[in-house]
């Protein structure tokens, strides 16, 4: 039987994502973010470079920023979460610009691409549960005079997701079909973390 102490573990988001940390709070779980200073662009290049596939890369990251910030908080729980875009033979990052955007919105329109979400848990700083899910998601082949409007409209907001987009927001019409589970979309495999927390005695289940 899990006892009091086990459902009471801090659990450290290493991320900034304000969308990661809301999902965990509002699922109940005591969750704090703390962002994991990493260099996502040069470890995803050497990777890709490496010809790693998006889910390993995905993978990587994830368990990067959950190690780098055990190493400093041995008496939580920390969960660390990286998403890719892959589509065709490319790595899409978050856009730099509003020219990013627009050109990888550009490029994403009229197809189907894939987001791949990793979480990696870490307990007492070593790694117990990962997972990756996938989502597949098809975009409208919509005019350039509402591509400029929606970059115009959503930056920079849109530079903190990749592909940039957002689908809980206008986002959402830019697409024309989504396979897939929402919170994979967002970025948190919600679902297999919270019973694999409730399963360990973590939360109350």
């Amino acid at each position: 039987m899990p006892n009091d102490r086990s459902q009471h573990r801090p659990l450290i988001l290493a991320s900034a994502s304000q969308v990661r940390l809301a999902l965990l709070q509002a699922a109940g779980l005591h969750a704090t973010a703390v962002p994991a200073r990493i260099d996502e662009e040069a470890v995803r290049g050497s990777l890709t470079a490496a010809s790693a596939s998006p889910r390993d890369i995905a993978d990587a990251l994830a368990e990067m920023k959950a190690r780098k910030l055990a190493d400093r908080h041995p008496e939580a729980l920390v969960l660390g979460c990286d998403q890719v875009l892959a589509f065709r033979d490319q790595i899409f990052g978050k856009p730099e610009t509003r020219a990013d955007a627009t050109a990888q919105l550009r490029t994403l329109r009229g197809q189907t691409h894939k987001l791949l979400s990793a979480v990696v848990l870490y307990d007492a700083a070593k790694p117990v549960w990962r997972h990756v899910s996938e989502a597949r998601l098809t975009m409208h082949n919509f005019s350039d005079t509402y591509l400029d409007g929606y970059v115009d409209r959503n930056w920079p907001a849109i530079s903190a997701s990749v592909g940039g987009y957002l689908l809980e927001a206008e986002g959402v019409r830019l697409f024309s079909a989504v396979e897939g589970d929402y919170f994979t979309i967002l970025g948190l495999p919600l679902l297999p973390l919270l019973s694999y927390l409730g399963l360990r005695g973590f939360i109350e289940t």
